[in-house]
């Protein structure tokens, strides 16, 4: 484990997007919501996942400087065409609409076609947080996952994030996939050699597995709850609100047909869309109550709830978004480690494009 400050994986993650053809502006941005996963502790989406981006990129699959427009739109509602770029850079201009909506007139809702991985849905919902706005971010992604009672991959890790802000407490910010684990989580595992808990995969057969490499053997994610006995179904509806909201409804490929992440997966036949979807939302506090009533008793809210008497062995109930929140703070200060394997990686990425930014 090797560790570096924000400001050096800045500058060297900023120089691989500028490499790939992105402008100074679109490559500080991808940079800042990559790293943003980095600083919270959610390293599966962060930096690790770099070579994957500039692989999209070799096989033509991401557009550096994409014409991002909206398609269809009503005061409230709109569709973007993210022209198969970055969703680093795609989603968060499609969450811009969507706050520039709710202002407007109360809410703004943003459907997204033809985009790619957008790193951590958090980021995207939290944008609203300065606009005294509760932010919502979802997407679609590769189907990795079974259905229950299936042992087809159907439906990505499909995260949902919701952004709530309060008062003097910090904001509410629940951000987690549909899956029992998020692939990334699974990718980390690979890296270190170490095996999956039972729960989070299954083998070709529909038999739990702890192989961290079985969707390389046909196997397949669960959805959240890991069978029907602990909820699988409602992981499984949850995972299709998403893909539904994020594909169906802007026109991106969905289910089986959704876009690989990895670049050396033969794209789907018969693809019903464009590329990956996403779904944003933007919800203005004064168009329910006054927003600072709102936020007080969010905060009372949220001061009850850390108060809850704690299970035995535990110190107090966290409110989503402490871990991160805490996490960013340690590693602003005393820097982001990364895997000795994910180093290499970078490294190697920044050899192919001829990166003379030191990495460290």
């Amino acid at each position: 484990m090797r560790v570096f400050s924000y400001d050096q994986l800045y500058r060297y993650t900023k120089s691989i997007f500028v490499a790939i053809g992105c402008n100074e502006s679109a490559a500080a941005l991808a940079t800042e919501v990559l790293l943003s996963a980095d600083l919270r502790g959610i390293d599966s989406h962060g930096v690790a996942r770099l070579s994957g981006y500039v692989r999209l990129w070799q096989a033509s699959r991401i557009n550096a400087n994409p014409n991002i427009r909206v398609i269809h739109e009503t005061p409230s509602t709109a569709v973007v065409d993210g022209d198969a770029g970055l969703g680093l850079v795609v989603a968060p201009h499609a969450m811009q609409i969507a706050i520039d909506k709710a202002k407007q007139v109360g809410t703004g809702w943003v459907s997204v076609q033809n985009s790619n991985h957008f790193g951590i849905a958090g980021y995207h919902a939290m944008m609203a947080l300065n606009e005294d706005m509760i932010g919502i971010a979802m997407t679609n992604a590769s189907a990795l996952v079974a259905p229950t009672f299936s042992i087809e991959k159907m439906l990505g890790t499909n995260p949902i994030a919701v952004a709530i802000p309060a008062g003097n407490q910090p904001p509410f910010v629940a951000d987690f996939a549909t899956t029992t684990a998020a692939n990334g989580k699974l990718e980390m595992l690979q890296r270190k050699n170490e095996e999956a808990p039972i729960g989070w995969v299954q083998d070709e057969s529909g038999n739990a597995s702890n192989d961290a490499n079985i969707l390389k053997k046909n196997g397949s994610l669960l959805p959240l709850g890991s069978d029907r006995e602990h909820g699988s179904h409602k992981g499984y509806a949850l995972g299709s609100i998403v893909d539904i909201f994020s594909a169906v409804l802007s026109g991106a490929s969905y289910g089986p047909w959704a876009p690989p992440f990895p670049a050396y997966i033969t794209m789907p036949e018969n693809m019903p869309g464009k590329g990956l979807g996403h779904f944003f939302g933007a919800m203005r506090i004064d168009a329910f109550r006054p927003a600072e009533d709102f936020k007080t008793h969010m905060d009372h809210w949220i001061e009850r709830f850390s108060n809850a008497k704690p299970s035995a062995g535990n110190e107090r109930v966290l409110i989503p978004g402490d871990p991160e929140r805490a996490m960013e703070l340690i590693r602003r200060k005393d820097g982001i480690p990364l895997l000795e394997s994910v180093v290499t990686d970078l490294k190697n990425t920044g050899s192919i494009l001829e990166i003379h930014e030191p990495l460290g």
